[in-house]
């Protein structure tokens, strides 16, 4: 075991994991939360031509692919954004085209052996070269500096796009930074885990915490430990077994979901009984009368005999201040200023869609 750590390509693969393991769930959440689970997937398939352009002029694919897939994410983006009907034909081509221009470029190089176009497409522990981790650290630390800094802004927008611009947000330039980090941790993780299963590092750490947390932050936290042990264990298990390591961590991650889910059931069931025992607890929404008026956004403040905490049924983040309180996750309170608001506080019954200061 302890020879494992000791040869140089394996510690570099086992600190690209760790970041690899906290950067894809840090942006999936907000995958997630907005429904574009595959969007990494799409982002990974354009990447393709970023590393056949690499390859072509002889440079680092890991450049060339950054730049290829933020290019390619504000496209997608734009087109999301337009809603028109051909988008999904529009967003196929780009896909496809990636991909076929990635091979044809890789095919025109004089670095087209087989061996270095799969290591970018399965992973592959032995070709993180040193190069490569300052790649991968200095990205990786602009999408946490981002996911973690702007959290509150980011999940307004995945929650309710036009309730953020209500407030005041930039919800286009918020949408168009959250597919650009998207498109740079693509490239974060194309060497350990591959591009074609980016993706699955991105949302399946998400899914399972999901089953056992009720808050965005609880989601957020447990997703990125999943995130790194399962990264963490794959790399080790791809170096004593001799497998690539992207099937194998996300292999682990999917295991790691059954068992969550299977934990989650009984989990429910006991809180279930919990609140049917004890009744549910009183939640006092207190809206602001006129002397707190003039502020430019009303806020609402919660206070509640049991607890303080504002659980969204996604997973939101556990706070009920912000710029409107919701009960049972549908309609915002609608009440005269000043007016108290009591209601039942339950798993479900208060979510906070403006968190964004």
């Amino acid at each position: 075991m302890i020879e494992m750590f000791q040869p140089d390509f394996m510690q570099r693969a086992f600190l690209a994991a760790v970041l690899v393991g906290v950067t894809a769930p840090s942006i999936g959440i907000y995958l997630v939360q907005r429904r574009q689970a595959l969007m990494g997937d799409g982002i990974g398939h354009v990447a393709l031509t970023g590393v056949g352009l690499g390859f072509l002029f002889q440079a680092n694919p890991m450049w060339t692919a950054v730049l290829v897939c933020v290019l390619g994410a504000v496209v997608m983006e734009l087109v999301r954004a337009r809603g028109n009907q051909r988008g999904d034909i529009a967003l196929a081509m780009l896909f496809y085209g990636g991909m076929a221009g990635g091979k044809l470029l890789v095919s025109m190089s004089s670095q087209s052996g087989a061996g270095s176009l799969e290591s970018y497409l399965w992973g592959s522990i032995l070709f993180v070269s040193p190069g490569d981790l300052v790649v991968i650290g200095l990205l990786a630390a602009v999408v946490i500096a981002v996911t973690v800094g702007l959290r509150r802004q980011l999940f307004a927008v995945c929650q309710d796009e036009e309730f953020a611009r209500v407030t005041g947000l930039r919800v286009r330039v918020l949408n168009l930074l959250l597919a650009v980090m998207a498109a740079v941790t693509v490239t974060v993780a194309m060497r350990v885990v591959g591009l074609l299963l980016v993706s699955a590092l991105m949302v399946v750490p998400v899914a399972a915490a999901q089953q056992l947390t009720r808050s965005f932050a609880a989601t957020q936290a447990t997703a990125i430990g999943v995130g790194v042990v399962t990264a963490l264990l794959g790399v080790g298990t791809s170096y004593q077994v001799d497998l690539p390591s992207g099937p194998t961590i996300v292999f682990l991650a999917i295991l790691t979901f059954a068992l969550f889910s299977a934990i989650a059931a009984p989990l429910a069931r006991r809180r279930h009984r919990a609140s049917t025992e004890h009744g549910p607890a009183v939640c006092d929404v207190v809206l602001p009368g006129p002397a707190h008026a003039g502020t430019g956004t009303a806020t609402a403040t919660a206070t509640a005999t049991a607890t303080a905490t504002a659980e969204d049924s996604s997973g939101g983040p556990g706070t009920a201040g912000g710029p409107a309180a919701v009960l049972e996750g549908t309609e915002p309170v609608r009440a005269p200023a000043g007016a108290t608001i009591d209601a039942p506080l339950s798993g479900e019954s208060l979510s906070s869609r403006g968190l964004a200061q």
